[in-house]
């Protein structure tokens, strides 16, 4: 006789095993989909009954997160099989028998996958918890920093080679200064996922050097799909690798030259710009004249910028998987281009420190107004705004405190010296309230070179764990 046992902490009805298998077994053969449990994860379908041909093109596959840690396939496929056929659901499972809090859902079509995420991203899939979902794409680049400037694309590509294997291409950005030189960093795309992972796991020690010199070795972040609808009404293109001193009016000048008063305005940051079209058909014969091109020297690239993401969606982090952030995609932007790990992204902090984004609503109109004399102020406290009008994790780590009553967030800081002898920091945050509970600190897994940064990520890295208000 099967039992059922009662959570203390949450008053919840905890299914036995003989109950999961019982479910489980109901499910399988409801739908005459397989099911095989091996290295962590257990996998439903892949294909399903009666699929014939290869599996679904690359797109059409979920990332899903926050998924309560005893909640089965025999819950989760039908709330997922609202948005259509499912191709596989692989549910991430630990040596307990519980799930590790996140799937992959495979849809036979792109539309089925971008259907899932308008419908279930955030979707309450039980009282008080909501499941993240996201679209998920197998990485197969890798960051490599701390490389010697003054080596070009085929010496590096060459030397790739020679120390991993499936090495497809290599991509290197020339220095913003000096184009002779390269940004001391490059993206290595790989066949596969799997190359890039074993190709990962021999460079990532911290011991392994290029030319005597000790690289960096990350995930590449993945570029950022956006539909096809949304980028057929774009009008803007991105150019890259101009000249520091080219200015905005050249490139104006440059690019009207095709067409005399198409372009509507051009922001210049760095060394790359936004050239904004009044058409998109002139924006879309532009990117094809001038893609190539020399302007002040310098031959630059074009392409359709990407407009902003304004949903909240989830980053590619961890193992070269999603794991649960949230992102506001910042490609129309407005800061300096730097060390990133982002391949044609404009990273800006504090919204991206060092791959980490910050995981808080999305992003609220940040501009100025006119102060007249005479205008009247009210008094107010920040606690009764919404958590949408904070862009510091500090500051909403703290409103995320005081709307549970809890007491303020403490901060510990804590520092090391890198290899190359720079002093490096991160913060450990204590959460009074909850420090005798299952987790007494939160600490992120990455170290900053400023202390505004680290106590950013740190505050950032804390809310992503502590969930949603």
């Amino acid at each position: 006789m099967n039992e059922e046992i009662i959570d203390g902490t949450s008053g919840c009805k905890v299914r036995t095993g003989a109950q999961n298998e019982a479910a489980l077994l109901a499910l399988m053969e409801k739908t005459g989909y397989s099911m095989v449990q091996e290295n962590g994860q257990r996998k439903f379908g892949g294909p399903p009954p009666g699929w014939e041909g290869p599996p679904p093109p690359r797109g059409c596959e979920v990332f899903v997160g926050k998924i309560p840690r005893d909640m089965y396939e025999d819950e989760l496929v039908p709330v997922f099989e609202r948005a259509g056929k499912i191709y596989e659901f692989r549910l991430m499972m630990e040596f307990s028998g519980e799930n590790r809090g996140y799937a992959f859902v495979m849809y036979t079509t792109k539309e089925e996958a971008q259907l899932a995420i308008r419908i279930l991203n955030n979707y309450e899939i039980r009282p008080g918890k909501f499941i993240g979902v996201c679209v998920s794409l197998d990485n197969c680049r890798l960051f490599i920093g701390a490389i010697p400037k003054e080596k070009k694309k085929e010496e590096i590509l060459d030397e790739m080679k020679k120390v991993t294997e499936g090495v497809v291409d290599v991509i290197v950005y020339p220095s913003a200064t000096d184009k002779t030189k390269n940004r001391g960093f490059a993206f290595v795309e790989y066949e596969s996922h799997r190359a890039a992972a074993m190709a990962r796991r021999k460079l990532i020690p911290g011991t392994f050097q290029l030319w005597g010199h000790t690289i960096q070795v990350d995930w590449a972040d993945p570029e950022k799909e956006v539909d096809e609808e949304t980028m057929q009404r774009v009008k803007v293109l991105y150019v890259r690798n101009l000249m520091i001193s080219t200015t905005e009016e050249t490139i104006k000048a440059e690019f009207n030259k095709f067409k005399p008063g198409a372009v509507e305005r051009v922001k210049k940051l760095r060394d790359y710009a936004f050239v904004h079209f009044f058409n998109r058909e002139d924006a879309v014969a532009a990117m094809s004249v001038m893609n190539g091109k020399c302007i002040d020297g310098a031959s630059i690239e074009v392409t359709l910028a990407k407009p902003a993401n304004k949903e909240n969606s989830w980053r590619q982090h961890l193992n070269g998987q999603l794991s649960p952030n949230s992102e506001n995609l910042l490609v129309y932007a407005n800061k300096e281009e730097g060390h990133s790990k982002t391949l044609g992204k404009t990273p800006s902090l504090p919204a991206r420190l060092n791959g980490q984004h910050s995981p808080g609503p999305p992003e609220v109109e940040r501009c100025t107004y006119p102060f007249f004399p005479g205008t009247k102020l009210t008094p107010i406290s920040m606690y009764s705004l919404k958590s949408s009008h904070f862009n510091s994790a500090v500051t909403h780590l703290d409103y995320y405190c005081n709307k549970n009553n809890w007491a303020p967030p403490e901060y510990y800081l804590y520092s090391t010296t890198s290899q190359d002898g720079k002093v490096l920091l991160v913060y450990k945050i204590v959460i009074p309230a909850i420090a005798n509970g299952s987790q007494s600190y939160f600490m992120p897994d990455k170290l900053c070179t400023t202390l505004e940064d680290a106590k950013e990520l740190a505050a950032q890295f804390t809310l992503l764990h502590l969930g949603p208000l």
